[in-house]
């Protein structure tokens, strides 16, 4: 795909409802068959200190713009379906995740390449209703490979440590999980746990966009440290992981991808 042709959005998580470096042009409600996305979607230009390139992005945040929407009300299909109508062809999301991997240290930055789905009860599906024939994607790979290895060379640009590859467990919520939850999701493989990769990054290989992640690891996952998970240290290690996510994001969407 021609640098012509792209158009990247960013879904903000918990901690990202602002970019830095970036002018807002306009904000407009999309309405899709699937019902109103969480948010009024900006368009934005963004620059970096050390690019004269100027590019043009969505910005929606996944939890509205009062972060009141919890992950299993998310309407993804909406979320996924009025970028599409906006013409995105990269979409750069931002999860903010539990720390199960001994490396997955609280604050620490992470480029995810697999998941595992736990979640029961989302419509995870634009191929339900009203199709001509049953469909499949390939799912093997959930998060798109050059994508993520740009995010990981943006990093090192940056001088900024990230962990690049990491097994995401996705969970129901809104309750965080219990200690031997964690322990059955280790024994399972999963290095970090989180509540919107699923379904956002099936629907949006359903329509054909490209799709990655960056997680900040808010804190250890239950039963993990010796102290109980703090709301208050969540949203400490958020902050300070946002900061480096900012930095990246001003770097990697003033180039090609």
């Amino acid at each position: 795909m021609n640098k012509q042709a792209q158009k990247i959005a960013i879904i903000g998580g918990t901690g990202l409802s602002t970019l830095d470096n970036v002018k807002i042009l306009s904000s407009e409600e999309v309405k899709t068959l699937y019902g109103m996305p969480s948010a009024p979607i900006s368009h934005a230009e963004i620059s970096h200190v050390d690019s004269k390139n100027i590019n043009q992005i969505v910005f929606l945040a996944r939890h509205g713009v009062e972060h009141t929407i919890a992950p299993h009300k998310v309407n993804y299909r909406a979320n996924i379906a009025a970028l599409k109508q906006l013409n995105v062809t990269h979409i750069i999301a931002i999860n903010a995740v539990g720390g199960i991997a001994d490396n997955m240290l609280p604050g620490s930055l992470v480029i995810p390449d697999q998941i595992v789905d736990y979640t029961a009860q989302r419509i995870n599906t634009f191929f339900d209703d009203g199709i001509g024939e049953v469909t499949h994607i390939d799912f093997s790979y959930p998060y798109n490979e050059n994508l993520r290895q740009q995010i990981y060379h943006c990093a090192e640009q940056e001088n900024i440590d990230i962990i690049n590859g990491a097994t995401y467990a996705v969970t129901e919520g809104p309750r965080l999980e219990t200690a031997s939850e964690i322990q059955r999701l280790k024994k399972d493989g999963c290095d970090i746990v989180g509540m919107t990769a699923m379904p956002e990054a099936a629907l949006a290989r359903e329509m054909e966009m490209d799709y990655a992640s960056i997680c900040v690891n808010a804190n250890w996952a239950a039963g993990l440290s010796n102290d109980l998970i703090s709301m208050d240290l969540i949203e400490a290690n958020i902050v300070q992981g946002m900061q480096q996510v900012k930095q990246l994001l001003a770097r990697l969407l003033t180039q090609s991808l």
